[in-house]
């Protein structure tokens, strides 16, 4: 009985499955609107509308649009990153690879989505876990993908890659932030390639 009832457990519910693909979904078509129209509102009936679905299944499935926005987010930037990891491999040396991921990242059109949602995440704390939970998940991914690339360049960071992965993000990210608060400047006046510390030449004596 017990091993029948563990089974039944283990086994995933049709019910379960619709509810994931739901979620998936609308993920998916909000990150997809959110590109299209950068900076714009997106309406819960347009998100709904565009998947197919009630407006009652956002609330449902995660609480409220705020919420839904935060995880459409990050999955524009997760797609946007995979990118940013081509364009890191084709670098000839580490001086281009600095130069080249700078420029890509400040270019990812995700920013801006993300940038409000980690607005969110300060102006309502019941979303700051959400926010975290992905800003780890990047954190993690950008530290795995530099040390891949460090092993197979024989290339060095002259800082332990956790913090070289975080330090990257908080100033891109930070950026982004200060041009949605109104600072004035352009992309020119930020040496976000400073932020790396990834060399092909020895340490400095």
């Amino acid at each position: 009985m017990d091993k029948k009832r563990a089974e039944t457990r283990a086994t995933p519910t049709p019910g379960l499955n619709r509810g994931h693909a739901t979620r998936r979904r609308l993920i998916e078509v909000t990150a997809r609107l959110c590109k299209e129209r950068p900076g714009a509102e997106v309406s819960v009936a347009e998100i709904a509308n565009a998947a197919g679905l009630f407006p009652n299944q956002v609330t449902y499935h995660f609480g409220s649009k705020d919420s839904l926005l935060v995880h459409a987010a990050f999955l524009g930037l997760l797609h946007d990153t995979r990118r940013i990891e081509r364009v890191g491999r084709q670098a000839p040396d580490a001086a281009a690879f600095r130069r080249n991921i700078a420029r890509a990242v400040l270019a990812m059109p995700s920013l801006p989505s993300v940038a409000r949602a980690l607005a969110t995440g300060i102006s309502k704390p019941e979303l700051a876990p959400v926010v975290d939970q992905h800003l780890q998940l990047l954190f993690r991914q950008s530290e795995r993908f530099v040390s891949q690339l460090l092993d197979s360049r024989g290339w060095r960071a002259r800082r332990p890659l956790d913090v070289e992965a975080r330090t990257f993000w908080s100033t891109a990210l930070g950026a982004v932030l200060l041009v949605r608060a109104g600072a004035q400047g352009t992309n020119g006046d930020l040496d976000l390639a400073g932020a790396l510390t990834i060399h092909d030449e020895p340490e400095p004596a």
